[in-house]
């Protein structure tokens, strides 16, 4: 146990060094990243006012409020993708990873766990920015924030979780550009990243619950804007606890009979 604990924290630490020695370019990337909510939030701050003050029980400025969370989340959310497997199998980069005496889902979620840690640095003075353009509508509670801080770490262990699953297809084939691709337009319509669920019908909203996608993008957001009672709020933890379960079963799982089946393409 201490072993592995001293592996985490060596490549956080790793992480966040490397995140720092290249501050302009991170700042870029997030900064591109925020032309999407900024879009979203126009558009339905637009639709609000059109309808007298609010659409889908959200107030102009709590959409405000609702997006500029939107960017932190969204930013906590970039985990390894499955294309990165995809490019890691046909380039041979795999093989020298499973020499190692330690699984590469460690190093991974130990790397991107430190890379969040810079993120939430980077990001606050972009939301200071948000917040004097847009005036949010938002009264934070302790409560609210601790509850938002534990889901927004469920949130990246969820997606996390599951994308790297989802990565091990490519133990089968190198090609599976299609799968993901439907995989993330389920996700972008049903997480809460497109609009607040609030704002779509009712069936979408409860398949939405049962899918892990809202767990790890639009239950955080809504945990801090106060619209999750206390019990609602244990419950997200425990259907993101579920999620995480779900991840690793099905690495376990899978993990070895495609490490079993695995050969190199790359250099």
């Amino acid at each position: 146990m201490k072993s592995t604990i001293r592996m985490y924290l060596g490549y956080m630490r790793l992480s966040i060094l490397q995140q720092f020695q290249y501050p302009v370019r991170n700042y870029f990337y997030m900064v591109g990243m925020i032309a999407e909510p900024i879009i979203y939030l126009v558009v339905w701050q637009t639709v609000a006012r059109a309808r007298g003050g609010a659409v889908g029980g959200f107030t102009a400025g709590e959409i405000a409020a609702y997006y500029i969370v939107w960017t932190l989340v969204r930013n906590m959310n970039i985990v390894l993708t499955p294309y990165a497997w995809e490019n890691r199998i046909q380039r041979g980069q795999l093989s020298g990873q499973l020499l190692r005496p330690i699984h590469p889902l460690h190093i991974d979620l130990a790397y991107f766990t430190g890379w969040k840690f810079v993120v939430i640095a980077m990001w606050l003075p972009i939301a200071a920015v948000l917040i004097l353009v847009f005036q949010p509508a938002i009264q934070l509670s302790l409560g609210n924030v601790a509850a938002f801080v534990i889901a927004l770490w469920g949130g990246f262990l969820v997606r996390f979780m599951l994308q790297w699953a989802l990565g091990m297809l490519s133990f089968w084939t190198t090609r599976v550009n299609a799968v993901f691709q439907l995989y993330f337009t389920i996700e972008l319509l049903l997480s809460g990243r497109f609009v607040p669920l609030s704002f779509l019908p009712d069936w979408a909203q409860s398949i939405a619950g049962w899918l892990p996608f809202k767990w790890a993008f639009g239950y955080p957001i809504e945990v801090i804007l106060g619209r999750w009672s206390p019990q609602e709020i244990f419950f997200g933890f425990a259907m993101q606890a579920v999620w995480v379960l779900i991840g690793l079963a099905i690495i376990a799982l899978v993990w070895r009979a495609g490490v079993s089946r695995f050969s190199s393409v790359g250099n």
